[in-house]
């Protein structure tokens, strides 16, 4: 006959007076690995790592520490099997502040991931994957839900100022070449600016990123990544391509002249995609030319509220 073992009761330290009674504001986990479930491009959602930062308030002066092993419990199941959007963290928020058993009356996430979204090629039946780094904040005190969405889009921007220049140079050599000619035919035009003498100079163009961050209206439930992404993107009128051919580098070369746009220029397009969202309700942007003319970089940053 076995005999029954009875656990032993192991010492719990977090119970014990606290030797300093003090409330305090947050308390938490920071930089946790964790699994998210996220929507994709269509209705299928994915599952992606994620950096996720965790904290609830200590209302309690007298009490050592909180529960934190009941929060990453909540946190590993709520965020893997539920799609990211506003019902579901209140949810996830909901059950962190009740895990705690009346210590903490808010609780706050930050979540840190990789989007990947397949992107067309402008003029090729190509495709490709491209990354855009993703944060979202979501705190819950007093049934109020505060959801902030942040992410990044890559572009080219040429330089205006450089692209006058460039225009100059090259007239001035036609000028210069065909000085003595009363009339050029078309084609004789033609085969010139496609050889490499028609080409003087070159406009300075680099690789930019505009960083966007928006506080969400509470009246909506999902997280409009995909449809802020493809705003800002269609502004800037030049996001960096994937899967590239022939045809596809001469059409962004073109919505590259069709583009031309300093650091303010680029801040102002993504104002104004920002400012006419009915899901925001504040705001704010920084984007960063990474220069080829100089070794330092060009930036600009704008803010707002709506209404």
């Amino acid at each position: 006959m076995h005999k029954t073992v009875t656990p032993p009761i192991l010492p719990d330290v977090a119970f014990d007076a606290a030797a300093q009674a003090r409330a305090l504001d947050w308390v938490g986990m920071d930089g946790m690995a964790l699994p998210i479930r996220v929507a994709g491009d269509g209705d299928a959602a994915l599952l992606v790592p994620a950096r996720v930062d965790v904290a609830v308030n200590l209302g309690s002066p007298d009490t050592r520490g909180i529960h934190m092993s009941r929060l990453y419990l909540q946190l590993q199941q709520g965020l893997a099997h539920e799609t990211l959007g506003a019902p579901a963290l209140r949810r996830l928020l909901e059950a962190c502040i009740a895990s705690q058993q009346g210590l903490a009356t808010r609780a706050r996430l930050r979540l840190r991931f990789d989007q990947l979204l397949l992107r067309r090629a402008l003029r090729s039946d190509n495709a490709g994957w491209k990354r855009y780094p993703v944060e979202v904040e979501a705190e819950l005190a007093e049934g109020h839900l505060y959801l902030a969405l942040g992410f990044a889009v890559e572009y080219s921007s040429t330089c205006p100022a450089s692209a006058a220049l460039s225009r100059q140079a090259n007239g001035q050599r036609f000028a210069a070449e065909f000085a003595q000619a009363d009339a050029v035919p078309v084609e004789t035009v033609r085969a010139w600016l496609e050889g490499e003498r028609g080409l003087a100079a070159t406009p300075h163009a680099q690789r930019s990123r505009a960083q966007v961050r928006v506080e969400l209206k509470p009246a909506f439930d999902g997280l409009p990544l995909v449809a802020l992404v493809d705003a800002v993107e269609a502004a800037l009128g030049t996001p960096v391509q994937t899967a590239v051919k022939r045809e596809d580098e001469q059409a962004f070369a073109q919505a590259n002249a069709a583009n031309l746009m300093f650091c303010e220029d680029a801040a102002r397009r993504v104002a104004t995609v920002l400012a006419g969202d009915a899901r925001i309700a504040a705001w704010s942007a920084r984007v960063a030319h990474f220069e080829s003319l100089h070794p330092h970089d060009a930036v600009a940053s704008v803010s707002g509220r709506n209404a």
